[in-house]
């Protein structure tokens, strides 16, 4: 599994409460422009229509080669998951007030695959607390490796 873009952004705006793996259709240009790593997932969200689940604001530069055969680099883009998980995802959107945000963009066997997460947003304190317990951690791992020395 080779990951080719990575939403970090995410895991600090968000509690992580669920992963799922989705495909994603693309185009060719598009898959040989994100093979080579030209894509972004920072503003990037999934939204419902229809029954099915799309992505927004991914975007993925287009491909030098490409000429007449490239696409718009923020179209809408569908995730192909199951049914179930399209109906749990939305139920969770509409009740919860949960938020599905793609985390990771990766190859799986010559397939890119999208991870999106069920989403909670963090208050300011939250992620001060974080911040806290990141410092405190580090703090901790220098002091026992000048112990060890």
């Amino acid at each position: 599994m080779k990951i080719l873009s990575e939403n970090r952004k995410a895991r600090h705006d968000y509690f992580i409460e669920e992963t799922f793996e989705a495909g994603i259709s693309l185009c060719g240009t598009e898959v040989k422009s994100i093979r080579k790593g030209a894509l972004n997932l920072k503003d990037s969200f999934v939204s419902f229509h229809n029954g099915e689940a799309y992505i927004k604001n991914m975007h993925v530069s287009p491909y030098e080669q490409g000429n007449i055969f490239n696409r718009d680099p923020l179209r809408d883009r569908r995730l192909l998951l199951h049914k179930r998980e399209i109906q749990y995802l939305y139920g969770a959107v509409k009740q919860k007030g949960f938020a599905v945000i793609p985390l990771s963009v990766y190859l799986k066997d010559s397939l890119v695959k999208v991870q999106i997460g069920l989403a909670r947003g963090k208050k300011l304190y939250d992620k001060r607390n974080d911040i806290a317990e990141r410092d405190a951690k580090r703090n901790m791992d220098r002091a026992i490796k000048e112990k060890n020395q």
